[in-house]
């Protein structure tokens, strides 16, 4: 067997250290390229990168804020683009190195190649620091200063209750209307909306619009002008005004509007409000729509009683005449005035449309027309057979059946501002008051549930069985929102509550 040799690498010396290194087109060692050549020349090793603590997002030159994680790729990419020179060599690799997270530094460490010498690459790491300094951002400093909004929505309605701005501030929850204000602010008679662009404001006017009848002016402030480029800032007010019609109200209209609208009766009840205020003739079951379109252009359509004039009355007899329509079925219902209850025997035949929801020993609101101061020219004009003695408008629940039971649900609200109209106590009681009427609107009307969203309250105790065996003397129990309708409540974030979009609102 011959022997073979193994070949011998050919060494060569460096002609810089002297050191025995193979071969290479530039005759010298690593260390002593990397000592006459930096390739990490013209690539500074701190940079800045600018943060606003409000909204916790970053600068991205020139003018785009962006939002980042900490060690996101996004906020990778943004630091890399703060880098200069990094078009000059090729970039192998970078990543985070971990800091404090308040530390206010971010490092990363990068690998770039770069051709040196003829046919020598040199490969080399290095790490950058980037000092996170904070500055607020265009959209957080109008915020926090006074008097930069753009545009205005200034939310109306004239009635005498907060019922309508309690509905509509739910759908704008729902449908998340407000993700654009800068300010939502209280004031008496209805809501102030900020925003920091016009298009945002005629967004929102176009959303009440669509939820509820209203109307809508605008006008506009000269702030500044340029006469130099012809330019002008204005700030733009938008009014919207309600229709002053909500349900339950007893609305009276003259024959002419009445006929328009299907020869229904000049003299009818308000069942509920949406696009349309929808109304039923409580004497044949009749129901028409009334559009803002139509109301606005008649202005003749006018609340006669609303739910501040609601009496009580006991149900006598029930007799139904076979007519329904939906949930509702005609009968003639004999009632009693709760004061004569026991004292005498004066008894009221009426013409009802809830001969389906009432029976013998139940007791009933409805309007009380023989004893009611009523001003309305509209109402003047009708004649006697127009008129009943009592307009009954809905099925009431005695107070101790509800004040037993807890809610098991609750509803979120705006967070909203005050300012310097902070509510007296009579203004707050009637506030809650009218609060407390549309929670139990909420209950009785499962149509009115359908356009908001009801969440489950976790902290709701429920009532004792003992309390429950107490209450044999009750018959039927006051209506509850069934659990498949709630909503799970979901907190996103763990920040203040101060912090939030809106509150949570226990129905104790």
């Amino acid at each position: 067997m011959e022997y073979v040799p193994e070949p011998r690498q050919q060494l060569i010396l460096c002609c810089e250290c002297g050191t025995a290194i193979p071969p290479n087109p530039a005759n010298m060692c690593v260390n002593c390229v990397r000592s006459i050549v930096d390739i990490t020349e013209g690539i500074p090793k701190q940079a800045t990168v600018h943060w606003c603590k409000n909204c916790e997002r970053y600068l991205q030159p020139p003018a785009s804020w962006v939002g980042c994680d900490l060690e996101s790729r996004e906020l990778l990419a943004l630091c890399l683009k703060k880098l200069r020179g990094l078009t000059k060599v090729r970039l192998i690799d970078a990543g985070f190195v971990w800091t404090e997270p308040h530390s206010r530094r971010i490092k990363i460490k990068l690998t770039i190649q770069k051709e040196v010498f003829t046919a020598t690459i040199l490969q080399q790491t290095f790490e950058v620091e980037y000092v996170v300094s904070s500055m607020m951002c265009p959209d957080c400093t109008k915020i926090m200063a006074q008097n930069t909004w753009k545009a205005m929505v200034q939310v109306r309605q004239k009635v005498d209750h907060q019922r309508t701005f309690f509905y509509l501030e739910q759908l704008i929850l729902k449908h998340n209307a407000h993700q654009e204000t800068i300010n939502i602010k209280e004031v008496k008679g209805g809501i102030d909306f900020h925003f920091a662009q016009r298009s945002h404001a005629i967004k929102m006017v176009e959303f009440l619009a669509s939820m509820v009848p209203t109307r809508s002016k605008s006008s506009e402030q000269l702030i500044s002008s340029d006469t130099h480029t012809s330019t002008s800032n204005y700030k733009f007010t938008y009014a919207v005004e309600l229709i002053p019609v909500c349900k339950d109200d007893l609305v009276s209209m003259p024959k002419k509007t009445a006929n328009a609208l299907g020869q229904i009766s000049p003299l009818v009840l308000c069942t509920r409000v949406g696009n349309a205020v929808h109304i039923i003739d409580f004497k044949t079951l009749q129901v028409a729509e009334i559009t803002g379109l139509v109301y606005w252009r008649q202005e003749d359509i006018t609340p006669v009683c609303s739910m501040r004039d609601l009496k009580e009355f006991y149900v006598m007899d029930v007799e139904l005449l076979g007519q329904k329509f939906g949930r509702y079925a005609l009968a003639d219902i004999t009632i009693q005035r709760m004061a004569d209850v026991g004292r005498n025997d004066n008894v009221i035949i009426v013409r009802s449309h809830l001969g389906n929801l009432l029976n013998f020993g139940d007791t009933v609101l409805g309007y009380d027309l023989l004893t009611a101061n009523i001003n309305n020219t509209n109402f003047e004009r009708l004649s006697s057979d127009d008129i009943p003695s009592v307009v009954l408008v809905k099925k009431s629940y005695p107070e101790r059946r509800r004040k037993r039971k807890q809610r098991n649900w609750k509803l979120k609200t705006l967070n909203k501002d005050e300012g310097d109209l902070a509510p007296k106590k009579l203004e707050q009681d009637k506030l809650e008051a009218d609060f407390e009427t549309f929670l139990r609107d909420l209950e009785e009307d499962p149509e009115l549930r359908q356009s908001i969203n009801l969440y489950k309250d976790s902290s709701a105790v429920k009532r004792p069985t003992t309390d429950m065996m107490n209450d044999d003397d009750d018959d039927e129990e006051a209506p509850e929102v069934p659990l498949e309708e709630l909503l799970e409540d979901l907190t996103i974030g763990g920040g203040d509550d101060d912090d939030e979009e809106y509150d949570d609102v226990d129905m104790a």
